[in-house]
């Protein structure tokens, strides 16, 4: 697979139209090189440290090639028309969480990147979207994007191509992660792989102990329907 070139968007916290909440989820193409480092690109915000960015979720990847499938959904709906949509850092063509796996390790410009874990989509997406069940849709077509971890720091610019480079555990694809834990959700050998897997971040093992040890699914509700 040849390797894809990226477009580079960040964006600051600003309030949420028509909501006194803030958000980084606008994310805009950069024209110029940016520095990348664990705490993710320069000039990128997250409002809510609790739930977005951080060491484990630095950079979020939303596959280009869903864009399409969207708008045949969807309609021409204005965060369909460029990247930025999703509250992507990178967009890029050619690699979907079928190609992708838990710990593929990149190199773009002169960082090393990490896959550490799927995206959980929030009520933020419907929002921004105007579309009330957006978060549950991005859910359940499992087209919901990655994040990285920084593994060495570095500089990177728009163009730069996404060069795969390690793949310790290629069973592991991010689809598979995805149907284990949202639509085969309570299969105890597939919770028990995940709960063992140490390249995936962390709070995504706690969600498959949690599951093993009491026999239930999570709530997603506050996650997926935001505050009334």
């Amino acid at each position: 697979m040849p390797n894809p070139s990226v477009t580079l968007l960040t964006g600051r916290a600003a309030p949420l139209t028509g909501r006194d909440i803030l958000s980084g989820i606008v994310k805009t193409p950069v024209d110029r090189p940016l520095s990348l480092g664990p705490g993710g690109l320069d000039g990128d915000e997250q409002a809510d440290l609790r739930v977005h960015g951080g060491v484990e979720k630095a950079v979020h990847h939303y596959p280009l090639d869903h864009y399409a499938l969207w708008r045949a959904e969807l309609g021409d709906l204005p965060p369909l028309r460029a990247p930025g949509g999703f509250g992507e850092n990178i967009s890029a063509a050619g690699l979907t969480e079928a190609d992708v796996a838990v710990g593929d390790v990149f190199r773009l410009g002169s960082a090393i990147l990490q896959v550490s874990q799927g995206r959980q989509p929030c009520w933020k997406l419907s929002h921004r979207f105007a579309v009330p069940d957006m978060a549950r849709r991005v859910q359940q077509s499992g087209r919901t994007g990655w994040y990285y971890r920084v593994l060495q720091s570095g500089t990177v610019a728009p163009g730069d191509p996404l060069e795969r480079i390690e793949r310790p555990v290629p069973e592991w694809s991010l689809h598979r992660l995805w149907h284990a834990l949202y639509v085969d959700r309570l299969n105890r050998t597939e919770l028990a792989g995940i709960a063992a897997l140490d390249l995936l971040a962390e709070g995504w093992r706690k969600y498959a102990v949690r599951r093993l040890e009491s026999g239930r699914v999570e709530d997603w509700s506050n996650r997926l329907d935001g505050p009334a």
